[in-house]
């Protein structure tokens, strides 16, 4: 009966978590016509922020219960799994339901908004490259991060895309962003809502099954955390939204190792040794460095996703110890 319960309530919120996701993309994508933000930008600092709450409540309990390995551990977990797994598994399906197999995810975009691109992501691959060099993380170094992740947000929303339908809206519509806004963040609630019974639901089907307890946590709830940022991503590549879904997932890079980890170091009582997060730091720099090449060729098909998919599953024998990099 147990068993039976946890399928309906999986299915349900599976419904719920469609149906949210929707519902985000639509409403950022008014939200970006109205205010002349690029959907990048919009993807970048409206839907990765909230879609990041699930790691910045983790990185906050995780501090303040001395438990601060848990959250960094998660945050660059999180990029890989952004990174690697999302955009990788996007590409393939993107060419699976297209008539062509080439199909290029890459949309057309402005200086602008490219720049941001390239920053989120040299931010996300250098600043924990770095930590793992100077082997402990201060709360002087938390405080950086937050002062980079302030200032960068600050100097991207005054960035305006010109665009013809920017033009002509009316004071009507203009009125009306306040409520797309609000219709944005309630999406984004119900899919990290529906990600959480989602995940405690799969988590009791599993234990049922007789699954490992160590098998569920490194693949059934690493991956649920990053589950929005999935859902909501996979759904605006297939949309044709992919300035939106970049930037939301190099967004959530960015946010993971500024605002996160920095609230995480600065919360911390005691300095955290980064030398035993060196695997994790070096798939997210492959992983990002990947990221980096496709979009300066301009190109990311079927063939970069299975390179990406590549990634995520050699990452995933190494935490479960079928792999040594030393």
């Amino acid at each position: 009966m147990a068993l039976l319960i946890n399928v309906i309530i999986l299915l349900i919120f599976l419904l719920i978590l469609s149906k949210a996701s929707h519902m985000t993309i639509t409403n950022a994508i008014k939200t970006s016509e109205i205010t002349g933000l690029g959907k990048m930008t919009i993807g970048f600092i409206l839907i990765a922020f909230s879609t990041s709450l699930p790691e910045f409540c983790v990185a906050v309990i995780a501090a303040f219960t001395g438990e601060s390995a848990i959250s960094i551990g998660n945050v660059i977990g999180s990029n890989i799994v952004n990174v690697c797994l999302i955009i990788g598994l996007a590409a393939l399906l993107v060419a699976l339901m297209g008539r062509s197999r080439t199909v290029n995810m890459i949309p057309p975009m402005v200086k602008e908004e490219f720049g941001n691109l390239y920053f989120g992501l040299f931010v996300a691959s250098i600043i924990p490259l770095s930590l793992m060099y100077l082997a402990h993380a201060s709360r002087f170094v938390g405080l950086t991060l937050l002062l980079v992740f302030g200032l960068y947000t600050y100097q991207l929303s005054k960035i305006r895309i010109p665009t013809e339908k920017g033009e002509g809206i009316s004071e009507e519509v203009r009125r009306k962003l306040r409520s797309y806004v609000a219709l944005t963040f309630a999406g984004v609630a119900g899919v990290i809502i529906s990600s959480y019974f989602i995940v405690d639901s799969a988590v009791k089907i599993a234990e049922f099954a007789g699954v490992p307890k160590a098998l569920i946590s490194a693949t059934i709830i690493a991956f649920g955390t990053s589950l929005p940022e999935f859902s909501i991503d996979v759904n605006a590549f297939l949309k044709g939204h992919s300035a939106l879904a970049l930037g939301d997932i190099v967004g959530s890079c960015f946010i993971n190792i500024t605002l996160i980890l920095g609230v995480t170091l600065v919360a911390s009582p005691l300095e955290v040794n980064m030398i035993v997060f060196s695997d994790l730091v070096i798939f997210s720099l492959i992983a990002n460095l990947f990221l980096w090449y496709f979009l300066t060729i301009g190109r990311i098909s079927w063939r970069e996703g299975a390179i990406l998919l590549f990634v995520y599953l050699l990452f995933l024998a190494t935490t479960l110890g079928a792999i040594q990099l030393r």
